[in-house]
């Protein structure tokens, strides 16, 4: 996999203050001052998900400060969370490298709403990835054989590590929504006859589709729904140390046309069908796709992955196809560069703030947690960085920029929320804004990228108050 970002390890601690909602503002507010809780994340991380003094919304009076005007009457898309991935390599190192003591508190601190982060939009793995500690399929047969029938099929490879952590986050998080994505089809489909390189064969498109299907009915009965699937990882690389495989834009159109999509409604599957998952710097790969009039009916979204091109791209096929969703489902940071604060920047400027501004309703990061040694990992990348670091020799867990990143989103934006409208385009200041389903709660995320502090006046309902957000620095605003 191609990962050209440029992150460090952040090995801090989090401060962990409850929700929102539990916590009271301070006494003695300006009077008829609407108290705005606020929290901060700074790039010199003397500040982590901190919880500051109230602001407070006051009147609005004439300011020559930049504003950032936020309009909850203007509603954009409905928002599933943020999250990661449940790579083997996560999954691994949670349940076997973790008691189960330090496994509760990590998956409450990584999925709790109360005293964690909420994640609520994951990736599984189908099968082996570069992240995993063997290579496999869920349908393995000897070399020579082939299984139409799909008679081997089997989830056990995802028994001892995998359904347990996921129920485990599931039992602190409900909401959590889940997608899945397979590196390879089974050796045998594919004209490689390996799980490394090569296509589909034309004459297992119906079985590939079966697997699909054999995949998500096995997880429903471990009581694990999934949301949506889409047909590859990264189909236009072939990496040559890991699984993968390459599907063409019009492979892709005609095995979901004629083979994946009628599958799934024959079987009554509700699981969805997201077209490309793969970089920014292609959008007319998935615009293929979607000009197929017989695939485009069964394609409800549209994955994206941040290695090559720019965030646009996601609004570029928006704009195209308004009826379809748009999803970031991986990108992933690493010890190619040590800036901590260019690499808050990126992960919450660009792709919690940016990447929902261009639509995005999930935003999923790569590895949920890797090791000391960024791994365990099979070929592909050798220093990625996940989420958290979990310390195979101990147990205990370290939380990366990754985490702050995704915590100023996901700890105050609850599934069901809306994104509404928040001005952007002040020189060095991006924001995106939601308003809550469930009680009607306001969250402002703000990235300053600039290398010096910012002041400006964020202003809502005809009120305002004024902030200085210091430099390459994220805070989170909300009120009720």
């Amino acid at each position: 996999m191609r990962r050209f970002l440029s992150l460090s390890v952040a090995l801090a601690a989090c401060n962990h203050a409850g929700m929102p909602s539990s916590v009271k503002p301070p006494s003695g507010p300006p009077e008829g001052g609407l108290p705005v809780q606020v929290w901060l994340t700074t790039g010199d991380q003397t500040k982590l998900l901190s919880h500051e003094s109230n602001a407070y919304l006051l009147p609005d009076s004439t300011s020559t400060l930049p504003v950032i005007d936020v309009d909850a009457a203007q509603k954009y898309q409905q928002m599933l969370g943020f999250g990661a991935a449940f790579t083997d390599a996560s999954v691994y190192l949670i349940q076997e490298k973790m008691s189960a003591a330090q496994r509760n508190a990590l998956l409450e601190d990584l999925f709790g709403r109360t005293s964690g982060i909420g994640l609520s939009f994951m990736r599984i793995t189908m099968g082996a990835s570069d992240f995993s500690l063997r290579q496999y399929s869920y349908d393995d047969v000897p070399v020579g054989d082939t299984d139409p029938t799909l008679a081997h099929f089997s989830i056990d490879a995802d028994r001892a590590d995998r359904l347990p952590v996921i129920k485990g986050a599931l039992a602190i998080n409900p909401q959590l929504t889940l997608m899945a994505s397979p590196w390879s089809a089974p050796g045998w489909m594919k004209t490689t006859n390996s799980l490394i390189q090569g296509t589909l064969r034309p004459e297992f498109y119906d079985a590939f589709a079966n697997y699909f299907v054999k995949f998500v009915q096995a997880y429903a009965a471990e009581g694990v729904a999934i949301r949506a699937v889409t047909l590859q990882n990264e189909p236009h690389y072939e990496p040559s140390d890991y699984p993968g495989m390459r599907l063409d834009p019009p492979t892709r159109a005609k095995v979901i046309a004629q083979h994946v999509g009628p599958i799934f409604a024959n079987a009554g599957l509700s699981t969805q069908i997201w077209d490309w998952d793969h970089n920014w710097d292609e959008p007319q790969s998935p615009e293929t796709v979607l000009a197929d009039t017989a695939a485009r009916k069964y394609v409800q979204g549209i994955a994206w992955h941040c290695y090559g091109g720019d965030v646009s791209a996601q609004n570029t096929v928006h704009d195209a196809y308004p009826d379809k969703d748009t999803y970031f489902t991986e990108c992933s940071g690493g010890g190619w560069d040590t800036n901590w604060s260019n690499n808050l920047k990126w992960f919450a400027g660009t792709l919690v703030i940016q990447s929902v501004r261009n639509w995005s309703r999930g935003v999923a990061f790569w590895n949920l947690a890797l090791d000391e040694r960024d791994g365990p990992h099979l070929g592909g990348c050798g220093n990625c960085r996940g989420v958290v670091t979990v310390v195979s020799t101990s147990g205990s867990y370290l939380r990366n920029v990754e985490y702050y990143a995704l915590a100023h989103a996901s700890k105050f934006v609850r599934p069901g929320a809306r994104r509404i409208a928040s001005s952007s385009g002040i020189q060095g200041l991006v924001s995106v804004a939601f308003q809550n389903a469930d009680d009607s709660s306001i969250a402002v995320v703000v990235m300053n990228t600039a290398a010096a502090s910012q002041t400006f006046s964020l202003r809502s309902a005809g009120k305002s108050f004024r902030y200085t957000l210091p430099p390459a620095s994220v805070a989170t605003f909300i009120w009720s």
